[in-house]
């Protein structure tokens, strides 16, 4: 293997020894230096993200709990910071370790150490709190807030991290970087940024939480029919879409962690930076077919153009694309978000069906279109980009001629996530139903859990110090606060009815 000294030597001379070590050691340096930055840039990508959870989550719920739903969202990161930090990324990057659950670096102990620094903590920091972000979805609108609290630290702080260990330690048993043991079937899991690892573990684990729960007062009516509770804004929620695709030019580019190395010889196109760049190409690619197939298939079932239907189709997308976004060309990217599209709808007729009911389609979205991006992966995975990221020899996809290895691998990723997540969530949300921590009131859900457990609305109507009390509720103008009592009100300082 090529080395920098050996590379210099012939170019200085043999008495140059000095000066050849001085120059690769300062390479090796800005090495350091550019792929660090990178990884931070990418965190602060992902973790950008939590405020496209927060938007989106607020626009999908009704606004009599929007408050509530934006304080788990902002404690999904503050507890994940703690059990990620204490416990989570021990659990998920310790090593030397075993193939199960790792077991160095409690509390960031003995870290920085080469290849495990703060900024990779960071990163990967980034990734658990976006699991939880996920189940919180699924159970918003009638789950008491210390439930919320103690689900997201049991899954930023144990089950995430374990499942996060053995796709992607060194030490996993089903790791495709695996140096500790023979890998899965020979291939190892593709699981490049995620599919399994984030969304199914986040999907299944709201899954169970809102299965637990049972739906939301007046989800279906006294026949078992499906009735709309829509969000209250739209525009919260295309706001939080765009957020989120933003944050995962971070969340799959990002995970090659380094970007200066090299694929060819020097001067070569060939690099981690040109891989880098097609990997944010087919995430773009999965996320805008998906969403151009909902617009089409949900205008021929309802007769509208559904802005908001649009946005979850574009995220199931996504989520599908993120485990093989690395190592599949563009081209394949289009079919992933197709196919992702109906997967979506199809879970959420099942959904509607069982009279399962998750405000957000998490479960279906995050856990269904994340179990078809392993399985297409599985199938689409090129050979090129394999070797190129993993190392030759090694198994690709069936569809493109690397035998069924891969395909076998990654199946036994879905059956043991969903068994692993079902076996530790369930569990905890049923224990949690059992003691009356899971569910609010009846009263306090049609009252809404703004009023009723965090002391007020997120939307102040009017200022009862200013405004005559006799005049109904809406949104003044500054002019019609002015104005004395009693006083004509001017055209300019109508009243703005708010219908929310």
């Amino acid at each position: 293997m090529s080395t920098c000294a050996a590379d210099l030597a012939p170019l200085l001379g043999t008495a140059a020894t000095n000066a050849t070590e001085y120059l690769c050691n300062r390479f090796a340096d800005t090495t350091l230096a550019v792929d660090t930055t990178y990884l931070l840039f990418s965190a602060y990508l992902v973790f950008a993200m939590q405020l496209g959870f927060a938007m989106l989550c607020a626009g999908s719920v009704r606004a009599k709990n929007t408050m509530n739903i934006m304080l788990t969202n902002v404690l999904d990161a503050a507890a994940g910071a703690l059990f990620y930090y204490l416990f989570g990324f021990a659990f998920a990057f310790g090593t030397p370790s075993n193939g199960f659950i790792g077991k160095q670096f409690f509390g960031l102990q003995n870290i920085p150490e080469i290849g495990f620094d703060y900024s990779f903590f960071l990163f990967q920091w980034a990734f658990a709190i976006a699991a939880a972000g996920i189940t919180s979805g699924s159970i918003a609108e009638r789950t008491q807030f210390v439930s919320y609290l103690i689900y997201s630290a049991f899954l930023t702080g144990f089950v995430y991290p374990v499942v996060s260990h053995w796709i992607w330690s060194a030490d996993g048993w089903a790791s495709a970087t695996r140096t500790s043991g023979p890998l899965l079937f020979k291939s190892g899991v593709i699981d490049f940024a995620g599919s399994g690892v984030v969304h199914m573990v986040g999907g299944i684990a709201g899954f169970w939480g809102a299965l637990i729960e049972g739906p939301r007062i007046g989800r279906f009516d006294h026949t078992g029919r499906s009735v709309a509770l829509r969000g209250h804004s739209a525009t919260l929620v295309v706001l939080g879409t765009f957020l989120l695709w933003f944050g995962w030019f971070g969340f799959n580019p990002g995970s090659f962690v380094t970007i200066l190395k090299s694929y060819g010889p020097p001067g070569s196109i060939n690099g981690q930076w040109s891989a880098v760049g097609r990997t944010g190409v087919t995430t773009t690619l999965a996320g805008s077919v998906a969403a151009l197939t909902t617009l089409f298939a949900k205008r021929l079932q309802t007769g509208h153009w559904n802005v908001t239907d649009v946005c979850n189709g574009m995220l199931g997308g996504f989520a599908a694309i993120t485990a093989g976004c690395s190592v599949v060309d563009p081209w394949a990217a289009i079919i992933c978000g197709f196919v992702s599209a109906w997967v979506l709808m199809g879970f959420n007729a099942l959904a509607a069906r069982f009279k399962y009911d998750d405000p957000l389609e998490a479960a279906q979205l995050h856990g269904g279109c994340g179990a078809w991006g392993i399985i297409f992966t599985a199938l689409f995975a090129k050979q090129k980009y394999v070797e190129q990221i993993y190392g030759e020899g090694r198994p690709y996809g069936l569809f493109m001629g690397g035998g069924g290895r891969l395909l076998g691998a990654h199946v036994v990723q879905i059956l043991t996530i969903a068994g692993f997540v079902s076996f530790t969530m369930g569990p905890l949300f049923l224990a949690l139903n059992k003691l009356g921590l899971l569910r609010i009131t009846a009263e306090q859900e049609l009252a809404g859990m703004d009023m009723t457990r965090h002391g007020g609305s997120a939307y102040v109507y009017h200022d009862d110090d200013e405004t005559d009390r006799t005049s109904p509720p809406g949104f003044m103008l500054r002019s019609a606060l002015s104005r004395s009592p009693g006083e004509p009100p001017k055209s300019e300082a109508a009243p703005i009815n708010n219908q929310v």
